[in-house]
């Protein structure tokens, strides 16, 4: 019979210094918990702030601990950033392009956030296939990354290849119909901006009956 376990999400101060994050994570572990999320937020020379979270059986007897251990001066408990900002949109590209689809997915999101959803989304614009193909590969390291969407005129060469390799790690991409070779290494090519970001979120939320892998095209 599998534990039942809490999800916790803590923002923790410490003094700073080497050893602490062992010391942190190292009393998380005694307690069986695992990290699913980590990130130092501020990093001085007086003190460091951590952001994890968490899923252990007992929270209560976790934050006992914490709270004693000698590197330790604060802990806040705080809601998940899965509860707060749900799945991601991330959506790169040429700047007009990126705001014409940001149009479409932010108004999309909304319709489904109503009803009960957490759908947000991100954008950057970006210019130059090597800070495309770095940004691209960088989108399957984000957390809660559900979809990217390329909004540009021409995109190909080592974008294609990131493209595709972040499609073999699970991450749905949608190109704008553009020139060069990403919208063949697409899952769905989409001609008309605003479009592309309403399929965008329409492909990752709960509330809409939607799936990229049923359509009998690809290209719209």
């Amino acid at each position: 019979m599998t534990d039942q376990v809490t999800p916790l999400a803590l923002v923790i101060t410490t003094r700073s210094g080497p050893g602490v994050l062992h010391v942190v994570t190292g009393i998380i572990a005694a307690h069986s918990g695992d990290i699913t999320s980590l990130t130092i937020v501020e990093s001085s020379r007086d003190l460091t702030r951590l952001i994890l979270e968490v899923s252990v059986p007992d929270a209560e007897a976790l934050l006992a601990d914490l709270a004693a251990a000698e590197p330790v001066t604060k802990i806040e408990r705080v809601a998940t950033f899965q509860h707060v900002f749900g799945k991601r949109v991330i959506i790169m590209g040429g700047g007009a392009q990126v705001g014409q689809v940001a149009i479409g997915a932010i108004t999309e999101a909304d319709r489904h956030n109503i009803r009960g959803e957490k759908i947000s989304v991100d954008t950057i614009p970006l210019v130059g296939e090597q800070a495309l193909a770095e940004a691209v590969r960088a989108v399957s390291r984000l957390p809660r990354a559900s979809v990217l969407v390329l909004a540009g005129s021409l995109m190909g060469g080592e974008i294609e290849k990131a493209v595709r390799d972040v499609r073999a790690q699970g991450l749905t991409v949608i190109s704008l119909n553009m020139a060069g070779s990403v919208p063949d290494a697409s899952d769905l090519v989409v001609t008309d901006p605003v479009q592309a970001g309403v399929m965008a979120v329409m492909a990752i939320a709960d509330t809409a009956r939607f799936s990229i892998g049923r359509l009998s095209k690809r290209v719209f």
